[in-house]
């Protein structure tokens, strides 16, 4: 991280796309310059674990994908509350509008919030607002 940023809130967003990563920081440009947020980008769920290792209390909100190759959003997140529970990170999922069963999985297994994509940043930002960090 560099040295500038390093009171903003860092937010992980984990998903298989790389178009997302351009998009988050177009998105949140204005935010970024004044140090209100900062964001870093896992591709998988096996490189978010890698990345927690490091990092996990610098993180105050995770933001991912359910569908991903290889290990989902849900496998993740079930790894995260069973690694992480002091104090245990912010997780909202993001999934395929419509995909009930997903968001049934998510809940139970201990997502705080959900969006749906396409990804709404209005309702995104709102959401922030609310994050205590």
């Amino acid at each position: 991280r560099n040295k500038t940023n390093d009171n903003a809130p860092l937010i992980l967003v984990v998903d298989d796309e790389v178009d997302v990563q351009p998009l988050f920081l177009q998105r949140f440009r204005k935010e970024i310059r004044s140090n209100e947020v900062e964001f870093d980008f896992a591709l998988s769920g096996e490189e978010a674990l890698d990345y927690l290792k490091e990092k996990h209390s610098e993180v105050v909100l995770i933001l991912s994908d359910i569908n991903m190759p290889g290990m989902s959003g849900i496998d993740l997140l079930t790894r995260i509350r069973a690694d992480y529970d002091a104090p245990p990170p912010t997780v909202m999922m993001i999934t395929a509008y419509g995909d009930d069963d997903s968001y049934k999985q998510a809940m139970e297994k201990g997502a705080n919030d959900f969006l749906t994509k396409p990804l709404d940043f209005h309702l995104l930002k709102d959401k922030l607002k609310t994050l205590e960090v």
